[in-house]
């Protein structure tokens, strides 16, 4: 293990978790990710392995089956996976993120329900807010929720479920008209629905089609799809809280710490790719001498060296903020903005290093550049990001009188 991306003041139990995990990744994932990558193949052994180390509950209570942890212990795990394969990073994202939602703002049946399930593995979760036609704008979506009795009936079309095929548990943003009145912000009108359903491909319950993977340039293996509802029948209990109208706010709390874990992708990428770039440049020869060598190779290190400890320090910055119970936005923004432009610039300058043999399949690299630019796009734009950044300074620094 190298000098870089170190937290300090972790606990012995934190630092066994991380090594366990550290181990995990570099004997089992690691020598196979590029190859099952290249198959897009999904890693069920390595979920397997995960489950086993507990991982899927990782921040779930001990109440419930799971260890209970921070979210910076978690945090840190998905920098150590995310540096063997982004892919599996984005499998238990999607999971943990439902999970905290579930613990967060569910009722103590749906808790009791799917809390145990989920630290197990056994119930594997998604979430879904996005649509085809509005990207980061989630409070233009159009799906709907209709009460029919004792349920409700959705209607609609989502974009872009990491998981969507191998999940059985996919938390869903709707509008609910029910008991808000004409005129109502269409953010107090959004409800979250808990939607069970079977793994796999087609029409996987009576008004539920998950129509296949999106063949994607990168994350690949990881299974990436469509959701389309057509008069789907969901019991009126499996409204996230029971009470309809708070899904905005239940996603955007989900998304926060989503963004650390973002984040934390980014500097597991970024690290992975500092350790390519600083090996191969002393083995590779030119002019009589390794490149690290040449003062030219040398600057990129230190600037590749430097990006990775900084996306690393405010990373750990927000997840320690949310931990501590104290708002994070502005931090979570701050480290998946940075984390994920850092990472982007860090895996180019490996690729550069590596000169022509960084365009051959053969080598790592070659994945890890098409890896990247999802970190830009994913859990909000960059551009989004910045926006949420702004406003917020704004609101710190607003001037009096």
């Amino acid at each position: 293990m190298g000098r870089l991306a170190q937290t300090d003041g972790l606990t012995d139990v934190q630092q066994e978790i991380l090594s366990t995990v550290r181990d995990f990744v570099d004997k089992e994932i690691i020598p196979v990710a590029t190859d099952l990558e290249h198959r897009d193949e999904y890693p069920t052994q390595i979920v397997e392995g995960l489950k086993d180390l507990g991982v899927f509950g990782l921040m779930i209570p001990e109440e419930y089956g799971g260890l209970g942890e921070s979210l910076l212990t978690y945090a840190l795990c998905v920098e150590e996976i995310a540096r063997g394969w982004m892919s599996v990073s984005g499998i238990i994202n999607t999971h943990f993120i439902v999970a905290y939602m579930l613990k967060q703002h569910g009722t103590q049946e749906q808790k009791d329900y799917f809390l145990p399930k989920m630290a197990a593995g056994e119930i594997r979760g998604a979430f879904s807010m996005s649509e085809p036609g509005l990207g980061s704008d989630v409070s233009a979506i159009t799906s709907k929720g209709v009460r029919d009795g004792d349920a409700y009936v959705l209607n609609g079309q989502k974009m872009w479920l990491t998981n969507g095929g191998t999940s059985t548990l996919v938390a869903v943003l709707c509008r609910t008209d029910e008991g808000h009145p004409e005129g109502t912000a269409p953010h107090k009108s959004m409800t979250t629905f808990l939607i069970e359903k079977e793994p796999g491909f087609g029409e996987v319950k009576p008004g539920l089609t998950i129509p296949g993977k999106i063949d994607k340039m990168g994350y690949k293996g990881v299974d990436t799809t469509e959701l389309i509802m057509d008069g789907l029948r969901v019991p009126a209990d499996r409204v996230l809280g029971g009470v309809t109208g708070r899904g905005f706010y239940q996603m955007m709390d989900g998304v926060e710490v989503g963004r650390v874990n973002v984040a934390a992708r980014g500097c597991g990428v970024a690290q992975r790719a500092f350790e390519l770039g600083v090996a191969y440049a002393q083995q590779r020869q030119t002019f009589g001498k390794p490149i690290a060598q040449h003062q030219a190779i040398q600057f990129k290190l230190a600037e590749m060296g430097t990006k990775v400890e900084a996306a690393h320090a405010m990373m750990v910055n927000a997840a320690r903020k949310k931990d501590s119970g104290r708002r994070n936005d502005l931090e979570a923004g701050m480290a998946k903005y940075l984390a994920s432009e850092y990472c982007k610039e860090v895996v180019e300058d490996a690729f550069r290093i590596h000169g022509g043999y960084g365009f051959s399949k053969e080598y790592e690299i070659e994945r890890l550049y098409r890896e990247a630019p999802m970190l830009l796009i994913g859990e909000g734009t960059a551009e989004i990001q910045k926006m949420i950044i702004g406003r917020r300074l704004l609101e710190e620094y607003r001037i009096q009188g």
